[in-house]
């Protein structure tokens, strides 16, 4: 197994070291989880306390949106990051069974490879040499597939990452629309919501490495439009009479 090693002249400062996109491409799966769970459990309990005052009903549609929407993510989840992770595998497996089998042949694809990224033909080869004597599983992945043969994504990780950043969002509304008294709940609701998205809308986007203004901005009025029609659909129901 290759450890992680110190890249020289590297500042400590700089985010070069190894799993750097895959720490910030969890983080911000994390933040956008959340901000799922902010969104879909405020329509909800906005939409119910819109037909009805009482606190038992919003309480029990937010409770399930909330369990609900937090499985269905995780499986969501889990699905895809299995097939991503299945394939990953699959790849390294390939690679290894390759290089047990034709040795001379894939220091020569690496030695190609490295010659087709600009260096002399000479270079390219002792390239090869040293990267395959120190690990060639490693230096074939990351040449010829870019990936770590130690980091394949977890399945079971990323479901529980995504229920749990879906269940912290979810949280919010819920607390939001219960607590207060009923005269107030719903400005309450949309007041915390917003900014809750706002904060999240802003985070996403530094995560990102793009501006935070416009990103925000989408974020905040797209969860707005949500509450919105949900609310007004939820009112028409319970002035109508069709649920009380």
């Amino acid at each position: 197994m290759s450890s992680p090693v110190s890249i020289p002249g590297q500042q400590e400062h700089e985010p070069h070291r190894e799993g750097i996109a895959s720490r910030l491409n969890w983080l911000r799966a994390g933040v956008l989880g959340a901000n799922d769970g902010i969104v879909s459990v405020a329509a909800i309990v906005v939409g119910v306390a819109g037909a009805t005052s009482a606190g038992a009903p919003i309480l029990t549609a937010g409770l399930a949106g909330l369990v609900g929407g937090a499985i269905s993510m995780a499986l969501g989840e889990y699905v895809s990051v299995s097939s991503q992770s299945d394939s990953q595998r699959a790849l390294i497996e390939k690679e290894r069974r390759e290089l047990a089998e034709d040795p001379e042949g894939e220091l020569a694809e690496l030695a190609g490879l490295y010659e087709a990224k600009g260096l002399s033909a000479e270079t390219a080869q002792k390239v090869a040499e040293e990267l395959t004597e120190r690990d060639a599983l490693a230096a074939h992945l990351e040449v010829e597939l870019k990936i770590d043969e130690h980091d394949v994504v977890s399945p079971w990780h990323a479901a529980g990452a995504s229920a749990l950043a879906f269940t912290i969002g979810g949280i919010l509304p819920l607390l939001a629309i219960l607590l207060p008294p009923a005269p107030v709940r719903i400005a309450v609701t949309f007041a915390s919501v917003l900014i809750a998205l706002a904060l999240t809308g802003a985070l996403s986007a530094r995560i990102g490495g793009t501006g935070v203004l416009r990103p925000t901005i989408r974020v905040v009025v797209g969860g707005a439009a949500a509450l919105a029609a949900t609310f007004i659909i939820g009112r028409l129901l319970g002035t109508s009479g069709l649920v009380g």
